[in-house]
């Protein structure tokens, strides 16, 4: 069973959350402050992590910067606030999503589930297992990356993209691909997620975020792995 922390404080929507998702099999449990949240995801490890920015006792960001610490689990944003930069600093922080209210049930529930797919094992075959450069190491197989002899820690969506990438050396990938292949077709035209999530895989994997050496950009087209 699929495992999922709802961190919301407003009980009519978590009742309304909890009722859905248990319908469709997941199991819920609910926060409804950020210290409660960061107390059930210790205990509970959950799947995925619905959290809202709003809380009463601390922003949602600093919650998703805390599990960040330890863990790579999907986190999706549910909030209020629309401003731009205000998505952009929760993706920055670590989440893999962002849902604005008021929202689509249906629409929560499909990208729950890509959530939880994108953290899905693949098989690939033994000679593509490792990816290695001059700079860092991809272990597909083990979904790892290293630099300089430590683990980069990635979220599951820049691991996703990364994966893309690593597995087509050479070839650019068209920013529709990127975007239908981990977000989803109703997000083809999200051109600022897929440049929030590069410079972010370029912060931790680049010698020199600012002129890249691996993950290049092809301006107005899209993104190509150079080994």
């Amino acid at each position: 069973m699929t495992r999922v922390l709802v961190v919301e404080d407003d009980p009519q929507l978590v009742r309304a959350l909890v009722i859905n998702m248990q319908a469709r099999g997941y199991g819920v449990d609910a926060a409804p402050d950020g210290a409660t949240a960061l107390r059930l995801a210790a205990a509970r490890r959950p799947d995925v992590v619905v959290v809202d920015l709003g809380l009463p006792d601390m922003d949602g960001t600093d919650v998703i910067k805390a599990l960040r610490g330890w863990t790579r689990v999907p986190i999706l944003v549910l909030s209020a606030r629309r401003a731009s930069d205000e998505k952009v600093a929760a993706l920055d922080a670590g989440a893999d999503d962002y849902i604005t209210k008021p929202f689509s049930m249906d629409e929560l529930l499909a990208r729950l589930r890509a959530a939880v797919r994108r953290t899905e094992a693949v098989t690939l075959a033994p000679e593509t297992v490792v990816v290695t450069t001059d700079g860092f190491t991809v272990d597909l197989a083990a979904k790892k990356a290293t630099r300089d002899g430590h683990d980069v820690r990635l979220t599951p969506t820049e691991w996703h993209l990364l994966e893309i990438l690593v597995c087509n050396p050479g070839r650019l990938i068209t920013q529709r691909q990127l975007l239908q292949e981990v977000w989803g077709v109703s997000h083809s035209n999200k051109t600022n997620y897929l440049r929030v999530y590069m410079a972010q895989l370029r912060r931790k994997l680049e010698a020199d975020p600012s002129h890249p050496r691996y993950l290049i950009t092809e301006p107005g087209m899209g993104y190509r792995f150079e080994a």
